[in-house]
């Protein structure tokens, strides 16, 4: 099964162009304003309408209420929303998209939570207490080694780029990841060349 691949954090045209040409199945558009990638949804719908069919257009919010989440759906387009903070799953189950629930990887974490979540797939990041996410540090992939084996929806991110993602899908063998701070030259601004590094290493992976 080929591995899908998100890349967040997307502030800018150009790097949605790239990410575009070279395959990316989706993209992640932040709009929780403590993020250093933060964009306002007034912007991400000017890069949304320019992108070509075919790409997620995914937006992330933490803890946001629901009449937000609803009003910036409708003003950026996005198809999938990625929930960051401590939502519910009655909270999910109110949102008239598909959901990515995420959650940070502790070691003393109880993944049997997933099991109370309809939603469309799962998202593990490297915990982070401030920035729910973004931390561009990578999390103890054993942890949830297992995990992947019985969900079949399992998106890894945290600290991923073009020098450990071969050692991510060996280990893990997800069904896609998120990629962010691993690919960018500043927050927010993408370098092109990790870009398509990257892409290139996961398009060629092939599970053993």
């Amino acid at each position: 099964m080929m591995v899908r691949i998100k890349f967040c954090g997307i502030t800018r045209f150009e790097d949605a162009r790239i990410a575009a040409n070279l395959g990316v199945d989706a993209l992640g558009f932040i709009f929780f304003k403590k993020s250093p990638r933060y964009i306002e949804p007034e912007n991400a719908a000017q890069i949304i309408k320019k992108l070509p069919p075919f790409i997620s257009r995914v937006g992330v919010f933490v803890n946001e209420d629901l009449s937000t989440i609803l009003e910036v759906a409708k003003t950026t387009n996005i198809d999938t929303v990625q929930l960051h903070g401590s939502e519910t799953p009655e909270f999910c189950c109110q949102i008239p998209l598909p959901v990515l629930k995420a959650f940070s990887v502790k070691p003393d974490m109880d993944f049997s939570i997933l099991d109370n979540y309809s939603c469309s797939g799962f998202l593990l990041d490297t915990w982070n207490n401030e920035m729910h996410g973004g931390s561009g540090k990578t999390f103890n992939w054993s942890i949830a080694k297992s995990l992947c084996n019985h969900y079949g929806n399992i998106v890894i991110a945290g600290g991923l780029g073009p020098s450990n993602i071969q050692e991510a899908l060996d280990t893990l063998h997800p069904y896609g990841v998120d990629i962010n701070s691993g690919i960018e030259i500043m927050p927010g601004v993408k370098n092109p060349h990790k870009m398509k590094d990257i892409v290139r290493i996961i398009r060629n992976w092939k599970a053993v």
